[in-house]
């Protein structure tokens, strides 16, 4: 089992899990080439790198830790017209208006699937938003995702 840690990514190739804690408002993707068996994962925290004062870490932003995570397993042997994505996450974890801008959840998650839209990457299952938080899995062998969370329990997708 590989864990990814939060602003990190990693590429595995089967039978490895990928793994990755504590998503609440932040997004976990998964990536994954049932031809190859090989998948990906990153937890992204932010939206985007544009207005970020640090842009040191790619892997923190959906913009450029996506785009990155698949050209790592492309490196590796996947075959990018073949891979599809799962997300989960994006979370509002925090009681503000929802008319506020501080809702960091939905806006990774609006960037993550605009991301996953100009790279041609189709979105096979969406596990995101709500109020409570979740561990995902990325089993290589079959590119199950599972979802755990304290509120609503596992999820297999």
């Amino acid at each position: 089992m590989i864990v990814v840690g939060m602003a990190d990514s990693a590429v595995a190739r089967k039978p490895t899990k990928l793994t990755t804690l504590g998503l609440g408002s932040c997004v976990g993707i998964s990536l994954y080439d049932k031809s190859t068996g090989i998948g990906g994962m990153v937890h992204i925290m932010l939206p985007s790198i544009e207005q970020a004062r640090s842009k040191d870490n790619i892997a923190k932003f959906a913009d450029t830790g996506i785009p990155h995570l698949l050209d790592s397993m492309v490196a590796d042997g996947a075959f990018r017209h073949r891979i599809s994505a799962k997300i989960a996450g994006g979370a509002s974890m925090f009681s503000f208006n929802s008319n506020t801008q501080l809702n960091i959840g939905e806006r990774n998650v609006t960037a993550t699937k605009l991301t996953l839209k100009e790279l041609k990457i189709p979105i096979v299952a969406e596990d995101t938003g709500q109020n409570y938080g979740r561990t995902i899995i990325l089993d290589t062998e079959n590119g199950e995702l599972t979802v755990k969370s304290a509120l609503k329990g596992i999820k297999i997708y």
